[in-house]
């Protein structure tokens, strides 16, 4: 399943580096952003989370909450969060449930490999639930700040 621009996004829960269970319908009334990453702790997916947990007080100021999901374990979402000083929240997507909303869980290609895995990707919803911008593909450098513009701009 892929949520589509403007579409109430399908309510969904999952456990947190902090043990604390997330839900999209605890977020009602918020904005948030939820970025995939491919696996905690190399390159891009640290520039990125690293990005996104300087920017976590402005987001903030903006009644935005910020999470990333990715399928790897609690206890590997805790040995990044620790080891990168990063802020915030991280959702350990063991069963792909919350890709599956998304469709971040999907077929990729590298080196002439075929296998399934996590769409580096992120999804700003509004504060009734909807689907307001996606960013299907794309790259980490500087990624971070264009949504933080992109929410300013769905905010005027």
């Amino acid at each position: 399943m892929s949520v589509e621009l403007g579409q109430i996004v399908p309510d969904f829960s999952c456990i947190a580096d902090d043990e604390v269970v997330r839900s999209l319908e605890s977020q009602r009334g918020n904005w948030l952003v939820l970025f995939f990453y491919p696996k905690a702790s190399t390159p891009g997916c640290t520039t990125e989370s690293r990005d996104f947990s300087a920017l976590k007080a402005e987001f903030e100021s903006l009644d935005c909450m910020v999470w990333g999901c990715s399928g790897d374990s609690v206890r590997r979402q805790c040995n990044f969060r620790d080891k990168q000083e990063l802020t915030v929240p991280l959702l350990a997507d063991e069963d792909k449930a919350v890709h599956d909303v998304f469709g971040a869980w999907a077929e990729k290609k590298n080196y002439g490999r075929t296998y399934m895995g996590t769409v580096r990707s992120t999804y700003l919803i509004d504060p009734q639930g909807r689907l307001a911008q996606a960013w299907p593909k794309l790259r980490v450098k500087g990624h971070a700040d264009a949504v933080l513009q992109a929410l300013r701009e769905a905010q005027n």
